[in-house]
Parts: C-alpha cells; sequence; structure tokens
C-alpha cells in the first residue's frame, strides 16, 4: 500500500475526478478497497442514499486504511450496463467515520430501479441496484417487500440472505435490527436436547465496548457474501434493535449494570458505528449519543404508510427485573413506555391521517402480549417483560388508537420465531402482528418448538407459530395484505434451502387472519 506520505499528497494535489490519467489508472491499494461490499437505503420517490466503506484489509486496525480523507467517485445509471448516467459526483472517505460513504441522491425518476457503483482509483466496486418509491400521489395497484433480521453469525450461516438477493420485484427490505451480536459465546451451544454442539462459526475478538470493537464486528459480518448480495441488490430500511449495543438495553440503562455514564459512552460508540455501515441519512449521525431521529415515516403512494419505531432508545427499564416472569406491578406502570412520548404522539398523528389504504408499523419487539408457559409445571401466566408486554398502559393507549382504522399491520423481529396474531384493544381485533423470525439466531430450529400446543391453548388471539430460519415477503394491494413465512431447512452448514412454510392474508377493513 502507498505510504502515508504519498496517499498525503495524492489527496491534497490530485482528486480523483481530475487527476491525470496515470492516476486514475493505479490502484492506491494493495487489497481491494471495497472489500465490505455496498448498498442502498431510506428511499424517496426522487433517490435514496448509496454506501460503501474503504476498507482493504477489514479486520485490521481502521480497515487497513490510513488516517486522511480520500475522495470516492460515484455513478448512478439508469441501466445495469452503466450507459445511462443520470447522477455522478464526489464523496470524501474520511477516517472520523471509518472511511465511510453516504451519498444522498436527489433528482431521479419515481418507482424504478436504478444501478449505481463507486471507483477509487483504477478500483470499482460491486454493482449495486436501488430502487425509488412513487410519489404519495401515486396510485400503485401492488407492492412487494422483504423483512428480515436477527442475524448472529455464530449460530448460523446467511444462506438465508442469499435467497432474499434473489427475491424479484422487492420494492425494499425493512431490517428490524440485531445486525450484528455484541458479545462473543465462551463455550459450546446446545442442541434442542441440551447436549453441547460446536459453534458454527467464531466471532473474532471480544465482546464489543468500543469503537474499534464495534467496527471489526460489523467488518466480519460483512465479509459475509450472502449478506453482501442482500444489501447490493435490494434497497434497504434499517433499524436498530439491542444487541447493535448491548443485549436488552433501554435508554441509559445497562443490562449488566455499568453506571449510566460509562454506558451512555459505550452506546455512543455502538450508534456511530452503526450509522458507518448503514445507508442512512446523515440526519441519522448520532448526536449528544443518540440517534434522535431513528423513528421516521415513508409513503408507498396512496398505498401504504409505513411508520419505522426506535423501541430502544427512550424506552423505560424493564420492570420486575426483565426476562421471562410472572405478572408484576411494573407491568402496568402509567410511565411506563417502549417509544417516548414525543413518538408515541407522533405515531398517533400518522395514523390518524387515513393517507394510505394501510398503515404499517414497523418495529422491534412484539407487541401481542402472550402467555409464555409451555410446560405443565408452569401455573401462572408468563410474560417478556422486554416486549410491549410489559408496558401495558402504553400499549393499551396505542390499541385504543387504532380502533376503527381496520388497515393496521404490525411488522416485527427479536423474537427468533415466525408468529402471526390479533391484536385486540380488550372489546375487538383493531390490527393483526407478523413477527418475521431470524436470519440465523437460534440456530436451525425445527417447526414448532415443545411446548408450542400449550402456547396456542393459553393464547387464542395467536394464530400460528414456526420455529425456523429464513425472512418475510410481504405483498400488499388495495383490497389484500398478504405475508409469506419463508424458512430454511438448516443454517448450521452452508447451501441451506428456502422454502414457503405458510402464506397468511389480511383483508383490508376486516382484521383478521387467513392462513394457507
Amino acid at each position: 500500500m502507498l505510504d502515508r506520505r504519498q496517499l498525503l499528497s495524492i489527496a491534497a494535489a490530485a482528486p480523483l475526478l481530475g487527476a491525470p490519467a496515470i492516476l486514475k489508472a493505479q490502484s492506491w491499494f494493495a487489497s481491494y478497497p471495497f472489500a465490505l461490499g455496498v448498498t442502498s437505503g431510506d428511499p424517496s420517490p426522487d433517490g435514496f442514499v448509496i454506501w460503501t466503506k474503504l476498507a482493504p484489509r477489514p479486520f485490521d486496525p481502521h480497515g487497513g486504511m490510513p488516517m486522511v480523507p480520500l475522495p470516492v467517485k460515484w455513478e448512478v445509471a439508469s441501466d445495469d450496463r452503466f450507459r445511462t448516467i443520470v447522477a455522478s459526483g464526489e464523496a470524501t472517505a474520511r477516517p472520523e467515520l471509518g472511511h465511510s460513504v453516504h451519498v444522498e441522491v436527489s433528482g431521479l425518476q419515481p418507482d424504478r430501479p436504478y444501478w449505481y457503483r463507486f471507483a477509487l482509483g483504477s478500483d470499482l466496486s460491486t454493482r449495486g441496484r436501488a430502487r425509488t418509491l412513487p410519489p404519495p400521489s401515486a396510485a400503485p395497484q401492488s407492492l412487494k417487500f422483504g423483512v428480515a433480521g436477527c442475524q448472529n453469525y455464530q449460530d448460523g450461516y446467511f444462506t438465508a440472505f442469499r435467497h432474499l438477493a434473489r427475491e424479484d420485484d422487492l420494492a425494499f427490505v425493512y431490517h428490524y435490527g440485531d445486525f450484528i451480536y455484541e458479545y462473543t459465546e465462551r463455550g459450546p451451544d446446545y442442541d434442542k436436547d441440551g447436549l453441547p454442539v460446536a459453534q458454527v462459526r467464531q466471532h473474532i475478538g471480544q465482546d464489543c465496548f468500543d469503537i474499534a470493537d464495534y467496527r471489526l464486528r460489523y467488518a466480519q459480518y460483512l465479509s459475509d457474501y450472502d449478506l453482501q448480495a442482500a444489501r447490493a441488490r435490494h434497497t434497504w430500511f434499517p433499524t436498530f434493535d439491542d444487541h447493535e449495543v448491548a443485549n436488552n438495553w433501554v435508554g441509559d440503562i445497562d443490562p449488566k449494570g455499568a453506571p449510566a455514564d460509562v454506558f451512555r459512552l459505550r452506546r455512543q460508540a455502538a450508534l456511530q458505528v452503526w450509522y458507518e455501515y448503514m445507508p442512512v441519512r446523515a440526519a441519522m449521525l448520532p448526536r449528544d449519543g443518540l440517534i434522535t431521529d431513528m423513528y421516521r415515516e415513508a409513503r408507498y403512494g396512496d398505498l401504504l404508510s409505513i411508520d419505522f419505531l426506535d423501541t430502544r432508545s427512550f424506552r423505560t427499564d424493564q420492570p420486575c427485573g426483565d426476562g421471562f416472569k410472572t405478572h408484576c406491578a411494573g407491568i402496568d406502570d402509567p410511565k411506563g413506555q417502549v417509544i417516548s412520548a414525543q413518538e408515541e404522539a407522533w405515531l398517533l398523528r400518522n395514523l390518524s391521517r387515513k393517507q394510505a389504504k394501510w398503515n404499517c408499523v414497523a418495529q422491534q419487539v412484539m407487541m401481542m402480549s402472550l402467555d409464555r408457559r409451555r410446560y405443565a409445571d408452569e401455573r401462572e401466566k408468563i410474560y417478556n417483560l422486554d416486549s410491549w408486554a410489559g408496558y401495558e398502559a402504553q400499549r393499551s393507549r396505542l390499541l385504543a388508537r387504532m380502533k376503527g382504522l381496520d388497515n393496521v399491520v404490525v411488522l416485527t423481529g427479536d423474537e427468533h420465531q415466525n408468529f402471526a396474531g390479533l391484536l385486540d384493544d380488550g372489546d375487538r381485533t383493531v390490527a393483526v402482528e407478523f413477527v418475521s423470525t431470524s436470519i440465523s439466531s437460534g440456530g436451525d430450529g425445527s417447526d414448532l418448538r415443545a411446548g408450542s400446543d400449550r402456547m396456542f391453548q393459553n393464547n387464542p388471539q395467536l394464530k400460528f407459530l414456526n420455529d425456523q430460519r429464513g425472512y418475510l415477503v410481504c405483498e400488499v394491494t388495495p383490497d389484500a395484505w398478504q405475508s409469506r413465512f419463508m424458512v430454511m431447512d438448516r443454517v448450521s452448514t452452508p447451501g441451506g434451502a428456502i422454502a414457503k412454510r405458510a402464506t397468511i392474508t389480511v383483508p383490508r377493513g376486516q382484521p383478521g387472519l387467513s392462513i394457507a
């Protein structure tokens, strides 16, 4: 690789677009600088964000990059051979942000695909594909998009992402979080019989606490070509859950008990690195240690209005010490909140506007309050207190405001299982919820976990349950919402096959579920 003095000289005196031919022709690095791929995200009717990151040696400190800013050329084309360039320019990859590049492309045509790429010297990135949204005034008759998340590198291969990349005509992918897992397992995994088995893959490095730790973990995940394929093929709406920072964190509370001012330093480092690796807009750059604009909305013409929630940053502490427990007084605390008062007011305003045929609430933790008992010796109801079930006052307020809309679909992750069920305000069904399983977290799984029959018996609102890995494909028309649960036969070895486990339909105006 060129030494620091040479790179400084090049960066200062010969920007890429205006450099002499000899500089354009050379490769600036001994290794490929775009090793972590490309992606696009946060689409709008006239554009999207395109992303890459310079990392010729991804596992070295700073990705093998010198500590200088470098100019990166980018192009957007209307065809996959780049014969018609519709936008181009130069962005600066800065060391302060890990030499990541976020370009907010605008001025494009609505509701159509585009292709993009980056260049540094003579090195060209992988070609990516992105898609704009239709304008709010449009009346699209169909929409297809994907839902995915929870991808523990140690638990299995990311083959599901390869299959997701091959899904045709997805307008976008909603990623509900847990892009990385911040901890490193020590010791074996255990199979369904409780017997020790080897972990499928090993994390590099220790548990994540500082910027270097988190950057290394993301670099390892994005060195997986199945994940790179899905990121390059589709445009993403990314959100985060807990493992991007620490398991079950909320607000400035560390579940392992670090002081709040110390934990805020860890959270700041984690959210900075999340921003560095995600195709999101500059408005989502962390400020004062938080990403205050993570909750946001998008429209797909008059067909779908989507509200993406942040269920971690402003949540009060989990009641009763967190975990899976029986009822306690904290569940009914009127001050308990999953989302802030400002976010709640924003969501309720959006739902009440009735600006689209369907309302989608895209978020991270289950909104159904399920009785989690699975075994005969469990007498009292058990709740997951890291879900909305631990915050009944705010949950009830939201469900009450959904009453009468009859077009609300909630999309969720986190559970490492597939669920479909009804959301009830105490009087009637007001919405439906689809919970998408994990990409790899939890390992191979099986069709049903032990005790699933009791789950169905104790939860009449629960209509579908499955314990395999995979993703969700949603197809929306003015008259119906259809969710296809796509599941893997295995993730413990490469090459797993994907299959449709169930197709569940929601008729507009009648919140209910029909399973095929």
